[in-house]
Protein backbone atom coordinates (compact mmCIF):
# COMPACT_ATOMS: atom_id res chain seq x y z
CA UNK A 1 0.00 0.00 0.00
CA UNK A 2 3.15 2.72 1.02
CA UNK A 3 4.74 2.05 -2.75
CA UNK A 4 1.24 2.48 -3.90
CA UNK A 5 1.06 5.76 -2.60
CA UNK A 6 5.18 6.35 -3.40
CA UNK A 7 3.85 6.01 -6.57
CA UNK A 8 1.32 8.27 -6.55
CA UNK A 9 3.02 11.17 -4.95
CA UNK A 10 5.81 10.95 -7.68
CA UNK A 11 6.89 13.79 -9.78
CA UNK A 12 5.33 12.30 -12.97
CA UNK A 13 2.12 12.45 -11.69
CA UNK A 14 2.35 16.35 -10.70
CA UNK A 15 3.30 17.29 -14.11
CA UNK A 16 0.71 15.45 -15.55
CA UNK A 17 -2.01 17.11 -13.44
CA UNK A 18 -0.10 20.58 -14.35
CA UNK A 19 -0.15 20.26 -18.03
CA UNK A 20 -4.18 18.90 -17.34
CA UNK A 21 -4.70 22.06 -15.70
CA UNK A 22 -3.01 23.90 -17.74
CA UNK A 23 -5.05 22.73 -20.81
CA UNK A 24 -8.29 23.27 -18.73
CA UNK A 25 -7.23 26.67 -18.08
CA UNK A 26 -6.82 27.55 -21.65
CA UNK A 27 -10.17 26.17 -22.75
CA UNK A 28 -12.08 28.09 -19.74
CA UNK A 29 -9.98 31.35 -20.85
CA UNK A 30 -12.57 34.48 -20.69
CA UNK A 31 -15.48 32.11 -19.43
CA UNK A 32 -16.87 30.42 -22.81
CA UNK A 33 -20.37 29.30 -22.39
CA UNK A 34 -19.88 25.79 -23.94
CA UNK A 35 -17.31 25.19 -21.84
CA UNK A 36 -17.63 22.81 -19.04
CA UNK A 37 -16.31 23.70 -15.08
CA UNK A 38 -14.90 19.79 -14.78
CA UNK A 39 -12.01 20.81 -17.47
CA UNK A 40 -10.69 22.66 -14.22
CA UNK A 41 -12.33 20.72 -11.75
CA UNK A 42 -11.01 17.05 -12.32
CA UNK A 43 -7.20 18.48 -12.73
CA UNK A 44 -7.34 20.19 -9.31
CA UNK A 45 -8.72 16.87 -7.76
CA UNK A 46 -5.95 15.06 -9.39
CA UNK A 47 -3.08 17.15 -7.89
CA UNK A 48 -5.09 17.11 -4.47
CA UNK A 49 -4.83 13.15 -4.58
CA UNK A 50 -1.57 13.87 -5.71
CA UNK A 51 -0.22 16.21 -2.79
CA UNK A 52 -1.80 13.81 0.19
CA UNK A 53 0.38 11.17 -0.65
CA UNK A 54 3.18 13.31 -1.45
CA UNK A 55 2.29 14.42 2.22
CA UNK A 56 2.15 10.97 3.40
CA UNK A 57 5.02 9.27 2.11
CA UNK A 58 7.26 12.03 2.10
CA UNK A 59 9.73 12.46 5.47
CA UNK A 60 11.14 15.50 4.49
CA UNK A 61 7.29 16.93 4.52
CA UNK A 62 5.46 15.46 7.18
CA UNK A 63 8.83 15.87 9.57
CA UNK A 64 9.56 19.55 9.26
CA UNK A 65 6.81 21.43 10.51
CA UNK A 66 6.88 24.70 8.44
CA UNK A 67 7.08 22.57 5.56
CA UNK A 68 4.63 20.35 6.46
CA UNK A 69 2.19 23.59 7.18
CA UNK A 70 3.25 25.20 4.04
CA UNK A 71 2.17 21.25 1.70
CA UNK A 72 -1.11 21.28 3.73
CA UNK A 73 -2.29 24.66 2.83
CA UNK A 74 -1.27 24.50 -0.28
CA UNK A 75 -3.61 21.08 -0.43
CA UNK A 76 -6.42 23.42 1.03
CA UNK A 77 -5.83 26.34 -1.72
CA UNK A 78 -5.84 23.35 -4.48
CA UNK A 79 -9.42 22.03 -3.02
CA UNK A 80 -11.41 25.47 -2.39
CA UNK A 81 -10.45 26.51 -6.00
CA UNK A 82 -12.22 23.36 -6.82
CA UNK A 83 -15.36 23.81 -4.54
CA UNK A 84 -14.98 27.63 -5.62
CA UNK A 85 -15.51 26.79 -9.38
CA UNK A 86 -18.28 24.44 -8.41
CA UNK A 87 -20.07 26.77 -6.42
CA UNK A 88 -19.67 29.82 -8.64
CA UNK A 89 -21.58 32.31 -10.93
CA UNK A 90 -20.56 34.73 -12.98
CA UNK A 91 -22.94 36.98 -14.97
CA UNK A 92 -23.84 40.00 -16.18
CA UNK A 93 -26.25 42.74 -15.48
CA UNK A 94 -27.48 46.47 -17.42
CA UNK A 95 -29.36 48.45 -14.87
CA UNK A 96 -30.72 52.27 -16.07
CA UNK A 97 -31.24 54.96 -13.38
CA UNK A 98 -33.56 54.32 -10.85
CA UNK A 99 -34.94 51.09 -11.80
CA UNK A 100 -33.80 47.96 -9.02
CA UNK A 101 -32.17 44.76 -9.61
CA UNK A 102 -33.94 41.93 -10.29
CA UNK A 103 -32.61 38.31 -11.55
CA UNK A 104 -34.74 37.48 -13.94
CA UNK A 105 -32.34 40.46 -15.54
CA UNK A 106 -28.86 38.78 -15.45
CA UNK A 107 -27.32 38.21 -18.90
CA UNK A 108 -24.62 35.05 -19.74
CA UNK A 109 -24.97 33.53 -16.50
CA UNK A 110 -22.79 31.07 -16.11
CA UNK A 111 -22.97 28.96 -12.80
CA UNK A 112 -21.24 26.04 -11.20
CA UNK A 113 -23.47 23.05 -10.30
CA UNK A 114 -23.89 23.12 -7.06
CA UNK A 115 -23.97 27.11 -6.78
CA UNK A 116 -27.23 27.66 -4.53
CA UNK A 117 -26.63 31.32 -3.32
CA UNK A 118 -29.49 33.68 -2.49
CA UNK A 119 -29.59 36.07 -5.21
CA UNK A 120 -33.21 36.83 -4.17
CA UNK A 121 -31.88 38.49 -1.34
CA UNK A 122 -30.33 40.64 -2.97
CA UNK A 123 -32.20 44.47 -3.14
CA UNK A 124 -30.50 47.77 -4.28
CA UNK A 125 -31.83 50.48 -6.78
CA UNK A 126 -29.47 52.14 -9.39
CA UNK A 127 -28.79 55.62 -9.15
CA UNK A 128 -26.36 58.26 -11.10
CA UNK A 129 -22.95 57.63 -12.09
CA UNK A 130 -20.03 59.48 -13.10
CA UNK A 131 -17.00 58.20 -15.27
CA UNK A 132 -13.94 60.42 -15.33
CA UNK A 133 -11.92 60.25 -19.03
CA UNK A 134 -8.51 61.49 -19.53
CA UNK A 135 -7.63 62.61 -22.91
CA UNK A 136 -7.54 60.36 -26.12
CA UNK A 137 -10.48 58.74 -24.01
CA UNK A 138 -8.61 57.01 -21.64
CA UNK A 139 -11.04 55.68 -19.10
CA UNK A 140 -10.27 56.73 -15.45
CA UNK A 141 -12.31 55.86 -11.93
CA UNK A 142 -15.78 55.19 -11.80
CA UNK A 143 -18.20 56.36 -9.30
CA UNK A 144 -21.83 54.52 -9.45
CA UNK A 145 -24.09 55.60 -6.59
CA UNK A 146 -26.66 52.74 -5.49
CA UNK A 147 -29.40 52.87 -2.83
CA UNK A 148 -29.19 49.19 -0.86
CA UNK A 149 -31.66 48.13 1.71
CA UNK A 150 -30.68 47.03 4.76
CA UNK A 151 -31.84 44.32 7.10
CA UNK A 152 -34.04 46.96 8.91
CA UNK A 153 -35.91 47.67 5.91
CA UNK A 154 -34.28 51.31 5.47
CA UNK A 155 -32.12 52.29 2.30
CA UNK A 156 -28.60 53.19 2.69
CA UNK A 157 -26.86 55.02 0.24
CA UNK A 158 -23.38 53.44 -1.52
CA UNK A 159 -20.90 54.19 -4.48
CA UNK A 160 -19.27 51.25 -6.30
CA UNK A 161 -16.76 50.74 -8.50
CA UNK A 162 -14.49 48.91 -10.87
CA UNK A 163 -12.74 47.94 -7.73
CA UNK A 164 -14.90 48.83 -4.88
CA UNK A 165 -17.40 46.29 -5.57
CA UNK A 166 -20.82 45.58 -3.90
CA UNK A 167 -21.45 42.77 -1.92
CA UNK A 168 -24.73 41.83 -1.19
CA UNK A 169 -25.44 37.99 0.24
CA UNK A 170 -22.15 36.95 -0.54
CA UNK A 171 -22.59 38.23 -4.73
CA UNK A 172 -20.05 41.31 -5.77
CA UNK A 173 -21.21 43.53 -8.13
CA UNK A 174 -18.59 45.56 -10.22
CA UNK A 175 -18.73 48.48 -12.59
CA UNK A 176 -17.42 47.67 -16.16
CA UNK A 177 -16.66 49.81 -18.99
CA UNK A 178 -20.48 48.89 -20.44
CA UNK A 179 -22.39 51.38 -19.41
CA UNK A 180 -24.55 54.28 -21.80
CA UNK A 181 -27.83 56.01 -22.51
CA UNK A 182 -30.94 54.94 -22.44
CA UNK A 183 -34.42 56.77 -23.45
CA UNK A 184 -37.31 56.19 -21.98
CA UNK A 185 -40.71 56.47 -23.54
CA UNK A 186 -44.38 55.88 -23.55
CA UNK A 187 -46.73 53.59 -25.60
CA UNK A 188 -50.11 55.63 -25.80
CA UNK A 189 -52.62 53.43 -27.70
CA UNK A 190 -55.37 55.16 -29.51
CA UNK A 191 -58.77 55.58 -27.75
CA UNK A 192 -60.78 54.12 -30.98
CA UNK A 193 -58.42 51.20 -30.96
CA UNK A 194 -60.82 48.06 -30.63
CA UNK A 195 -59.07 46.60 -27.61
CA UNK A 196 -58.54 48.97 -24.76
CA UNK A 197 -54.87 49.17 -23.52
CA UNK A 198 -53.15 51.09 -21.29
CA UNK A 199 -50.34 53.15 -21.40
CA UNK A 200 -46.97 50.96 -20.96
CA UNK A 201 -43.79 53.04 -19.97
CA UNK A 202 -40.55 51.35 -20.41
CA UNK A 203 -36.71 52.13 -21.40
CA UNK A 204 -34.91 51.60 -24.44
CA UNK A 205 -31.06 51.12 -24.12
CA UNK A 206 -28.24 52.41 -26.73
CA UNK A 207 -24.92 50.79 -26.94
CA UNK A 208 -22.18 51.22 -24.76
CA UNK A 209 -21.43 54.89 -24.54
CA UNK A 210 -18.30 56.67 -25.59
CA UNK A 211 -17.40 52.96 -27.14
CA UNK A 212 -20.19 53.36 -29.63
CA UNK A 213 -20.60 56.90 -30.15
CA UNK A 214 -20.90 56.79 -33.43
CA UNK A 215 -23.79 53.92 -33.03
CA UNK A 216 -26.21 55.06 -30.86
CA UNK A 217 -29.13 52.98 -32.23
CA UNK A 218 -31.98 50.91 -31.53
CA UNK A 219 -35.09 49.60 -32.44
CA UNK A 220 -38.34 48.44 -31.21
CA UNK A 221 -41.50 46.62 -32.08
CA UNK A 222 -44.84 48.62 -30.47
CA UNK A 223 -48.02 46.72 -28.92
CA UNK A 224 -49.56 47.31 -32.46
CA UNK A 225 -46.99 45.04 -33.93
CA UNK A 226 -44.95 47.73 -35.69
CA UNK A 227 -41.19 47.95 -35.81
CA UNK A 228 -39.96 51.63 -35.45
CA UNK A 229 -36.50 52.39 -35.36
CA UNK A 230 -34.09 54.65 -33.21
CA UNK A 231 -31.47 56.71 -33.42
CA UNK A 232 -29.98 59.15 -30.45
CA UNK A 233 -28.48 62.51 -30.91
CA UNK A 234 -26.12 63.23 -28.15
CA UNK A 235 -24.38 66.36 -27.04
CA UNK A 236 -22.30 65.08 -23.56
CA UNK A 237 -19.37 67.47 -23.88
CA UNK A 238 -16.98 64.96 -24.75
CA UNK A 239 -13.83 65.50 -25.99
CA UNK A 240 -10.31 63.80 -26.76
CA UNK A 241 -7.74 66.24 -26.23
CA UNK A 242 -8.61 67.26 -22.71
CA UNK A 243 -9.93 65.27 -20.00
CA UNK A 244 -13.67 64.93 -19.48
CA UNK A 245 -16.50 63.54 -17.01
CA UNK A 246 -19.32 61.61 -18.29
CA UNK A 247 -22.43 62.51 -16.27
CA UNK A 248 -25.88 61.82 -16.96
CA UNK A 249 -27.22 64.14 -15.48
CA UNK A 250 -25.79 67.26 -17.66
CA UNK A 251 -26.14 65.73 -21.01
CA UNK A 252 -28.64 66.33 -23.40
CA UNK A 253 -30.04 64.45 -26.31
CA UNK A 254 -32.56 64.24 -29.40
CA UNK A 255 -34.48 60.66 -30.65
CA UNK A 256 -34.47 60.52 -34.19
CA UNK A 257 -37.52 57.90 -34.96
CA UNK A 258 -37.83 56.29 -38.15
CA UNK A 259 -40.87 54.36 -39.41
CA UNK A 260 -41.46 53.17 -43.02
CA UNK A 261 -40.28 56.48 -44.72
CA UNK A 262 -41.67 58.95 -41.36
CA UNK A 263 -38.93 60.55 -40.00
CA UNK A 264 -39.25 62.63 -36.63
CA UNK A 265 -37.05 64.00 -34.50
CA UNK A 266 -38.68 64.23 -30.81
CA UNK A 267 -37.00 66.25 -27.49
CA UNK A 268 -37.96 65.27 -24.17
CA UNK A 269 -41.72 65.73 -23.74
CA UNK A 270 -42.72 65.13 -27.62
CA UNK A 271 -44.78 62.38 -29.53
CA UNK A 272 -44.88 60.87 -32.99
CA UNK A 273 -48.40 59.31 -34.19
CA UNK A 274 -47.56 55.99 -35.20
CA UNK A 275 -49.83 52.79 -36.06
CA UNK A 276 -52.86 51.91 -33.18
CA UNK A 277 -51.18 54.85 -30.89
CA UNK A 278 -48.52 57.52 -30.07
CA UNK A 279 -45.32 57.10 -28.99
CA UNK A 280 -43.96 59.74 -25.99
CA UNK A 281 -40.27 60.55 -25.18
CA UNK A 282 -40.34 61.29 -21.66
CA UNK A 283 -36.52 61.63 -20.65
CA UNK A 284 -32.82 61.12 -21.75
CA UNK A 285 -31.46 58.29 -18.48
CA UNK A 286 -28.49 56.60 -18.16
CA UNK A 287 -27.79 52.80 -17.68
CA UNK A 288 -24.43 50.85 -16.07
CA UNK A 289 -23.48 47.36 -16.52
CA UNK A 290 -22.11 45.14 -13.74
CA UNK A 291 -20.19 42.19 -13.30
CA UNK A 292 -21.85 40.01 -11.16
CA UNK A 293 -19.60 37.65 -9.21
CA UNK A 294 -20.06 34.93 -6.25
CA UNK A 295 -17.64 32.75 -5.01
CA UNK A 296 -17.61 31.66 -1.24
CA UNK A 297 -14.14 30.71 -0.72
CA UNK A 298 -12.33 33.96 -2.10
CA UNK A 299 -11.85 34.46 2.20
CA UNK A 300 -11.07 30.95 2.75
CA UNK A 301 -8.14 31.09 -0.32
CA UNK A 302 -6.31 34.11 1.61
CA UNK A 303 -6.54 33.24 5.11
CA UNK A 304 -4.77 29.32 4.00
CA UNK A 305 -2.63 31.47 1.34
CA UNK A 306 -1.48 33.27 4.48
CA UNK A 307 -0.73 30.46 6.53
CA UNK A 308 0.75 28.84 3.91
CA UNK A 309 3.37 31.83 3.51
CA UNK A 310 4.11 31.77 7.69
CA UNK A 311 4.91 27.89 7.19
CA UNK A 312 7.62 28.13 4.52
CA UNK A 313 8.47 31.82 6.40
CA UNK A 314 9.25 29.02 9.54
CA UNK A 315 10.86 26.59 7.41
CA UNK A 316 13.65 28.60 5.56
CA UNK A 317 14.08 30.36 9.16
CA UNK A 318 15.44 27.66 10.76
CA UNK A 319 17.05 26.18 7.93
CA UNK A 320 19.38 29.64 8.42
CA UNK A 321 19.77 29.55 11.76
CA UNK A 322 21.12 25.87 12.49
CA UNK A 323 24.23 27.35 13.38
CA UNK A 324 25.48 30.59 15.03
CA UNK A 325 26.69 33.52 12.89
CA UNK A 326 30.16 34.06 14.65
CA UNK A 327 31.56 31.54 17.37
CA UNK A 328 32.35 33.05 20.85
CA UNK A 329 36.43 32.62 20.14
CA UNK A 330 35.87 34.35 16.57
CA UNK A 331 34.22 37.54 18.62
CA UNK A 332 36.53 40.54 18.54
CA UNK A 333 36.15 43.15 21.34
CA UNK A 334 34.82 46.42 21.83
CA UNK A 335 36.63 49.38 22.59
CA UNK A 336 35.47 51.43 25.72
CA UNK A 337 36.40 54.65 26.50
CA UNK A 338 38.23 55.14 29.44
CA UNK A 339 38.57 51.70 31.00
CA UNK A 340 40.70 48.62 30.16
CA UNK A 341 40.63 48.29 26.34
CA UNK A 342 42.02 44.67 26.48
CA UNK A 343 40.46 41.35 25.48
CA UNK A 344 38.18 39.46 27.68
CA UNK A 345 39.83 36.52 28.00
CA UNK A 346 37.87 33.94 26.06
CA UNK A 347 38.56 30.67 27.62
CA UNK A 348 35.76 32.22 30.22
CA UNK A 349 33.38 31.74 27.90
CA UNK A 350 33.76 28.26 27.38
CA UNK A 351 32.68 25.30 29.66
CA UNK A 352 35.27 23.98 32.32
CA UNK A 353 36.75 20.79 29.99
CA UNK A 354 37.12 23.05 27.26
CA UNK A 355 38.43 25.87 29.01
CA UNK A 356 41.60 23.85 30.88
CA UNK A 357 42.42 22.51 27.50
CA UNK A 358 42.23 26.65 25.89
CA UNK A 359 44.33 27.64 29.02
CA UNK A 360 47.16 24.30 28.49
CA UNK A 361 47.30 25.93 24.59
CA UNK A 362 47.26 29.23 25.45
CA UNK A 363 48.42 30.08 28.69
CA UNK A 364 46.94 32.90 30.96
CA UNK A 365 47.46 36.38 31.82
CA UNK A 366 51.23 37.72 31.33
CA UNK A 367 52.81 34.44 30.61
CA UNK A 368 52.41 33.75 27.14
CA UNK A 369 54.14 37.45 26.38
CA UNK A 370 56.90 36.89 28.98
CA UNK A 371 57.75 33.33 27.19
CA UNK A 372 57.29 34.96 23.75
CA UNK A 373 60.20 37.73 24.87
CA UNK A 374 62.42 34.99 25.84
CA UNK A 375 61.98 32.64 22.72
CA UNK A 376 62.73 36.03 20.93
CA UNK A 377 65.86 36.45 22.95
CA UNK A 378 67.45 33.27 22.81
CA UNK A 379 67.05 33.39 19.21
CA UNK A 380 68.79 36.75 18.74
CA UNK A 381 71.73 35.68 20.76
CA UNK A 382 72.01 32.06 18.63
CA UNK A 383 71.95 34.69 15.75
CA UNK A 384 74.82 37.03 16.86
CA UNK A 385 77.24 33.41 17.88
CA UNK A 386 76.95 32.36 14.67
CA UNK A 387 78.01 35.86 13.07
CA UNK A 388 81.17 35.36 15.33
CA UNK A 389 81.65 32.67 14.72
CA UNK A 390 81.70 32.90 10.61
CA UNK A 391 83.82 36.24 10.85
CA UNK A 392 86.40 33.92 12.54
CA UNK A 393 86.68 30.99 10.20
CA UNK A 394 87.49 33.70 7.40
CA UNK A 395 90.19 35.74 8.87
CA UNK A 396 92.14 32.18 9.53
CA UNK A 397 91.76 31.17 5.69
CA UNK A 398 93.20 34.79 5.05
CA UNK A 399 95.76 33.62 7.22
CA UNK A 400 96.73 30.89 5.71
Amino acid sequence: MFKVLQRIASLKVTLTGMVLLGIGAGLSYDNPMNTPVWVLVLPLAWLAINLVCAIITNTRINQQPGLLLFHVCLLMIVLLAGIGRLTHLDSHIELPLGEAFRPDRLMDVQAGPLHHGDVEGVHFIQGPYTVQYDANLKRGLTHSQVKVQEINGQWQDKVVGDDRPLVINGYRFYTTHNKGFTCIVTWLPDPSASESVAPQTGTINMPSYPLYEYKQDNEWTTPAGQTVKFWLQLNTGMTLEKPWVLDGRTATGVLVVTDKEQRRELKPGEAVQLEGGRLRFDALSTWMGYRVFYDPTLHWLFVVAIMGVLGLAHYFWRKMNLQPWESPIEQRPQATGGGDSRAPDASNQLPEGQRTAFDNIMGNGAQPVAEAQTMNNTTDTASKTTTSITNKEASIRRQA
